[in-house]
């Protein structure tokens, strides 16, 4: 089962991708997590990323493509994987299914978070980390168990992105709304798209969540 998280920055895609990386034996895979580890690697993708990138230049959808295809021919992503973060364009999505059907595969099911991104900001704002797991949490929405210790981890060591500023936020939205949005016409076509109510409690998103995997009868709790 192969599934792609879509919905504006502070949706909960992180959140709602581990706890389905958890339960069904997925495996939750972050482009900007990739790219970062290829450059780290100094592999032959990781130095040309980073040459465009230290250049000033966005990294082509065509080299992301690349980096994608080699991360699922993995054994990890053998009985599947979530695409956190990506596609961000029209563009990318198509040569995402160029790419899958090549290889015999395709997405699935596409699951957008749909929220009010007039709440949204103060969502982000209340963002944190743990700086030990990287498990996500919300002071409000998605906060530890217990205060100040990780639930995953038990590390009390936890923070707090740059961009998470309301200002920045508003301008993601923007980026947002002119890039990602489209996309969402491209799934429905083909009868992919679920819409999930990602207002509600981490709980009851979960549960709209399975009872939209619930009609594919591939997947399969681990």
């Amino acid at each position: 089962m192969n599934i792609i998280f879509l919905g504006p920055p502070g949706a909960g895609k992180g959140t709602q991708s581990k706890l389905l990386e958890d339960q069904y034996g997925l495996v939750q895979i972050s482009t900007g997590d990739m790219l970062r580890a290829e450059v780290a690697r100094g592999s032959a993708i990781g130095q040309e990323a980073k040459s465009l990138m230290d250049a000033g230049k966005l990294v082509s959808d065509a080299l992301i493509i690349a980096m994608l295809k080699g991360r699922i021919a993995q054994d990890d992503c053998q009985n599947g994987f979530i695409l956190d973060g990506f596609p961000r364009t029209l563009a990318q999505a198509e040569a995402l299914d160029e790419m899958l059907k090549a290889d015999g595969k395709s997405i699935d099911v596409v699951l957008f978070l749909d929220v009010d991104e007039d709440i949204l900001a103060d969502r982000i704002s209340g963002r944190f980390t743990c700086a030990n797991c990287g498990r996500t949490y919300n002071e409000v929405s998605n906060p530890p168990r217990v205060a100040g210790k990780c639930d995953a981890c038990g590390s009390h060591e936890f923070t707090r992105r740059a961009d998470d500023k309301r200002e920045t936020v508003v301008e993601r939205l923007k980026e947002y709304r002119k890039l990602t949005a489209p996309i969402l016409p491209f799934y429905e076509k083909t009868g992919r798209l679920h819409s999930i109510n990602g207002m509600l409690p981490t709980a009851e998103v979960t549960a709209e969540i399975k009872a939209a995997l619930g009609e594919i009868p591939k997947i399969t709790q681990k």
